[in-house]
């Protein structure tokens, strides 16, 4: 962007920190509502959405230390969250599995997070949400290539 727009580009970044913000806040809220904490609702999502993985990439995914990512999955496997299996192709190597009520919980959450984020669209027209929607997924694919 250009100098002169330096101006949009300060009130884009508070928009997006307030953004996150709130909806951190919203979906704490919603969590409130289950018996995970925050960080264990991030490892199940990064679960539900990229299938089993060993501790040490969930770990990277979570920005967590290995040991901290195992007191983490010890408690989700006490509560028949997730379990540890062993990879079929190197039996040396224990990959997390995301259990079905792991799993009913993440959807629950989801869904509830969605219903939030569409009661806020509600403000917008059919032609303004599709436009939103267009930038937010050009702003996420440039932020993955940087």
């Amino acid at each position: 962007m250009e100098t002169n727009e330096s101006g949009h580009v300060a009130e884009i970044e508070k928009s997006l920190r307030h953004i996150a913000a709130i909806i951190k806040q919203k979906g704490r809220e919603i969590l409130n509502q289950y018996t995970i904490t925050p960080p264990q609702f991030i490892g199940l999502q990064w679960l539900y959405e990229f299938g089993d993985m060993t501790i040490g990439e969930l770990s990277q995914k979570m920005y967590l230390a290995c040991s901290t990512t195992t007191d983490l999955i010890d408690r989700m496997e006490k509560s028949e969250l997730v379990e540890r299996v062993k990879d079929p192709s190197d039996r040396r190597v224990v990959r997390i599995h995301l259990l079905p009520e792991g799993e009913r919980i993440i959807q629950e959450v989801i869904a509830k997070r969605q219903e939030y984020v569409s009661e806020l669209l509600g403000a917008f027209s059919e032609e303004e949400a599709i436009v939103f929607n267009q930038s937010l997924t050009k702003l996420q694919q440039q932020m993955k290539r940087k």
